[in-house]
């Protein structure tokens, strides 16, 4: 049943964090202060993925790469945080679900671990009860010996007994 509920969880915050989101991208640029770092962090990141992009395409590198406009460095700094907010979000949320189901396996194993020890303490005391009753069982039949049908007679080993109590028998 939590299971459910707790994907479903997941699954409500990551939807919820798009909005948020966008909201965080509209309200990026308003702030002078912020507006100044963002436009540093933009303009770095253009000059890292072009220089990267030329690599990919073999175009020579050495050129000096134009920065961004103000407006489009905010706009790309805002896109930049946004889809940095949403993955912040999903990562999260997808460390909570391999951390949850850590702990469950580890409930699991735990479980497992206590059954095979109370198998194995009983495994023991039964072990003990079965040397008990092998003990009992050859009390059981040295006095089974001592006491056979003859010794109700008073026969106790053999021809002699039955001489003693019968002669006629002996003979």
């Amino acid at each position: 049943m939590l299971l459910p509920v707790v994907k479903l969880g997941s699954l409500v915050l990551r939807t919820l964090s798009k909005p948020i989101a966008s909201r965080l991208k509209q309200q990026t640029g308003n702030y002078p202060k912020f507006r100044e770092y963002i436009i540093g962090l933009a303009q770095a990141n253009h000059r890292f993925t072009t220089t990267i992009q030329r690599r990919l395409y073999g175009q020579a590198t050495d050129v000096k790469i134009r920065p961004l406009n103000e407006e489009k460095a905010v706009q790309a700094a805002a896109d930049l945080f946004g889809e940095l907010f949403v993955f912040s979000v999903a990562g999260a949320a997808i460390i909570f679900e391999v951390q949850r189901s850590a702990r469950s396996e580890a409930r699991k194993e735990e479980s497992r671990r206590q059954e095979l020890e109370a198998m194995k303490q009983k495994e023991q005391e039964l072990a003990i009860e079965l040397e008990l009753l092998k003990v009992k069982l050859d009390e059981l039949e040295h006095l089974a010996r001592g006491r056979g049908l003859l010794s109700i007679f008073g026969v106790t080993h053999g021809q002699e007994s039955l001489k003693s109590v019968n002669p006629t028998l002996a003979a």
